[in-house]
């Protein structure tokens, strides 16, 4: 590369939320979500990671299952409905994973399959040390370059945080918010 050549636009500010698709906490997270979402738009990567905890069963599997979502390209509203029916999840547990990905028009087979084949697990294993590397203990915790926000305890003033953050980094890259 020559020294002409001019720098490459800087990507959208990466905010990781650590999430477990059984956890209460992380459905009224939800909320945050979809204000990061509108609030940013595409000045902004909200990713998903995986922090499925042992006291909840079926949360290893679910986020195997919306690793297959997301391939499928539904990633995101998979998560959404799965979070919002949490009961649900705790009730019936993989069937219930499966209906979700028909009701989303997914090829809930193939849903069924990735859980029986276990072709997400080292994403979501990855995820989860990574999580616990960096000191995630609950859910629903956010990272902003490094900074981490854990709302795990208490989502009390959580997204005002994360966005003072994003703010402060988006003005810094000459992306206003």
């Amino acid at each position: 590369m020559s020294d002409s050549a001019p720098l490459a636009p800087a990507g959208p500010l990466v905010i990781d939320i650590w999430c477990e698709l059984q956890c209460p906490d992380c459905r009224t997270a939800l909320d945050d979500v979809r204000a990061l979402r509108a609030r940013y738009g595409d000045r902004v990567d909200l990713r998903l990671r995986h922090f499925p905890l042992e006291k909840h069963k079926h949360a290893f599997a679910a986020a195997q299952a919306a690793e297959e979502a997301f391939e499928q390209g539904q990633g995101w509203p998979y998560v959404e409905a799965v979070l919002g029916r949490v009961e649900d999840l705790d009730r019936e547990g993989e069937p219930f994973l499966v209906e979700v990905a028909r009701e989303l028009g997914l090829d809930a087979e193939e849903c069924d399959t990735a859980l029986v084949d276990g072709r997400h697990i080292l994403i979501v294993d990855a995820d989860q040390a990574e999580g616990k590397a960096i000191g995630v203990t609950g859910t629903p915790t956010y990272v902003v370059e490094g900074e981490r926000l854990d709302g795990g305890k208490s989502q009390e003033g959580l997204r005002e945080r994360v966005e003072e953050i994003a703010d402060r980094l988006l003005a810094a890259s000459g992306q206003d918010a």
